[in-house]
């Protein structure tokens, strides 16, 4: 059972996993290994935009792969989510399910499909990243277009089974927010998931993927990530993407 939504008390959890400080690896090292960085965030949360600052400032560096997913669950608060979508608060739900923690809040960061933290503790949020060096990606992914397609192609690893999604990404949105926590705010959102789409199953053996270039379309995506997980949505196997034409 998923457990109460906090934000404020969950503090605790990036300062807990924080074992020593860490610095991200040089980029070339990067470039050996992308890491998958998720932002769960909303623009209901006032404790969410340090973390949309971070997330930007993540986005430029090499070998790590930011995406912002806004989720609805704060809209009751009093300002729907102009980014939120329920799809996005259920990969969080599902995610805290399939680690057995129940844990659920924003701003969180979920780190190569694996470890959550704060998303606005950077000491956490590094540490994350360097130990998810350590489990690097291991399936080759590539991502090329043709003909109004999406070809995806992912490599073997013998014994494994996962899940290919594809997001389709806007690189910044900037947001007003009239009502709720942000009152009065501009905030910025970036690399914001605009779309979510489950593209298939993989056994382990190298094989081919295609989606129609238009599943991604919506006058805001300009890139899209594609991302081979273990099993449903568990470690982040493989990471490739585009700049979309």
């Amino acid at each position: 059972m998923i457990t109460q939504f906090t934000r404020r008390g969950a503090l605790r959890l990036g300062l807990s996993g924080l074992v020593a400080p860490a610095l991200l690896r040089t980029a070339s090292a990067a470039a050996e290994a992308p890491v998958l960085v998720e932002l769960f965030t909303s623009q209901g949360c006032s404790d969410c935009p340090p973390a949309d600052k971070l997330a930007g400032e993540l986005a430029g560096l090499p070998g790590v792969q930011v995406v912002s997913l806004n989720v609805d669950y704060w809209d009751y608060l009093g300002w729907h989510d102009t980014l939120g979508r329920p799809e996005y608060s259920r990969r969080q739900q599902d995610y805290a399910k399939a680690r057995g923690d129940g844990e659920v809040y924003t701003p969180q960061m979920v780190i190569n499909g694996e470890r959550h933290v704060v998303g606005s503790n950077r000491p956490a949020v590094e540490a994350a990243i360097a130990a998810a060096r350590l489990r690097a990606a291991q399936v080759p992914v590539s991502v090329a277009t043709g003909g109004g397609m999406l070809d995806i192609s992912v490599g073997a690893l013998a014994g494994e089974n996962g899940t290919l999604w594809v997001m389709g990404i806007a690189p910044q949105v900037n947001v007003t927010i009239a009502r709720g926590e942000n009152a009065g705010a501009s905030l910025a959102y970036h690399n914001v998931v605009r779309r979510l789409i489950r593209v298939g199953s993989w056994a382990g053996a190298a094989q081919g993927f295609k989606l129609a270039e238009t599943a991604l379309r919506d006058g805001e995506c300009k890139s899209c990530v594609a991302v081979l997980q273990q099993g449903q949505l568990g470690r982040v196997l493989g990471l490739a993407s585009l700049t979309l034409s």
